[in-house]
C-alpha cells in the first residue's frame, strides 16, 4: 500500500476523530501515529482550528520509530548497544523528509563517509524494508507499537513535571519553511514547552534538509487542502 493509498484510507479517519475531539475533549495530548503523518498532522490542526479549538502545544506526529531505527542501524554498524544510542531524526516521517542527524548522535560515533549514504537511504525506506521482508503480508507493526509507547511515556513523564524530557516528534513549527516540521522539543505540562529546533547540523546533513523540504511541504498541502475541500 502506498502513502496515497493511506492517505485516502486515513485522512477521513483523522478528520472524524478530530471532530469529536473538538467536542468531547478539545484540550486533550494528542498524538498522532497513523500514517501519512505528514499529512494527517496538518488534517487533525486544520479540523481543530475550523472550531477555534486548535493547541497546537497539544497535537504531535509520532516520528519516533525514524529514531529507534536509527538507534538501531547505527548501533549495530559502530558495536554499540542500540537502548544506548540516540540518534536526532528531523524533518518528516516518510522517504526523504525523513533526515538522520548522525553527527549529533550520542554517544559520539564515526560514520565512515563510503557508508553514509547507504545508512541514510536505509533510516528513511526502513519502512519499505519490513514490507518486503514479510513479502507483502503486513508492514511494522511491533516496532511501530514500542516506538509509540516510547513517546506516549515521554509525554506521561512531561506532564507529570519531570524534568528535561526531550523528543523529536512533527509539530507545527516556524523552524523551517515548512509549516511543520520534525525536531528535538521540550516536553512538560502544556504539551509541547518549547521547540529546541535543528540546532548545529553538517553540510551533509543541511544538503539533506534542502532536498527534503519541497516534498515535505508538498505533503502538508495535501492535507491542508484536503480538509479546505470537504
Amino acid at each position: 500500500m502506498t502513502r496515497d493509498d493511506l492517505f485516502g484510507s486515513n485522512a477521513n479517519v483523522v478528520k472524524t476523530i478530530f471532530e469529536c475531539a473538538t467536542e468531547a475533549c478539545p484540550d486533550a495530548i494528542f498524538c498522532i501515529i497513523t500514517n501519512p503523518v505528514n499529512s494527517c498532522v496538518p488534517i487533525a490542526c486544520e479540523v481543530m482550528k475550523k472550531a477555534n479549538k486548535l493547541n497546537p502545544r497539544r497535537i504531535f506526529g509520532v516520528s519516533t520509530l525514524d529514531i529507534v531505527r536509527a538507534n538501531t542501524f547505527v548501533g549495530e554498524m559502530c558495536g554499540v548497544n542500540p537502548k544506548e544510542m540516540n540518534v536526532p531524526v528531523i524533518g518528516g516521517h516518510s522517504g526523504i523528509t525523513i533526515v538522520p542527524l548522525f553527527s549529533r548522535a550520542t554517544p559520539k560515533v564515526s560514520i565512515p563517509k563510503d557508508k553514509l549514504d547507504a545508512l541514510t537511504k536505509r533510516v528513511q525506506e526502513a519502512g519499505t524494508e519490513v514490507v518486503k521482508a514479510k513479502v507483502g503480508h503486513g508492514s511494522a507493526t511491533l516496532s511501530m507499537a514500542y516506538a509509540g509507547a516510547r513517546f506516549a511515556n515521554s509525554i506521561m513523564r512531561g506532564l507529570k513535571g519531570e524534568s528535561n524530557v526531550i523528543e523529536c516528534c512533527y509539530v507545527q513549527s516556524d523552524v523551517t519553511e515548512a509549516a511543520y516540521f520534525s525536531n528535538p522539543v521540550l516536553l512538560g505540562k502544556a504539551g509541547l514547552e518549547k521547540n529546541l529546533g535543528i540546532g548545529e547540523i553538517n553540510a551533509y546533513e543541511k544538503d539533506l534538509v534542502s532536498k527534503a523540504l519541497p516534498e515535505l511541504k508538498k505533503e502538508i498541502a495535501k492535507g491542508v487542502d484536503w480538509v479546505k475541500s470537504q
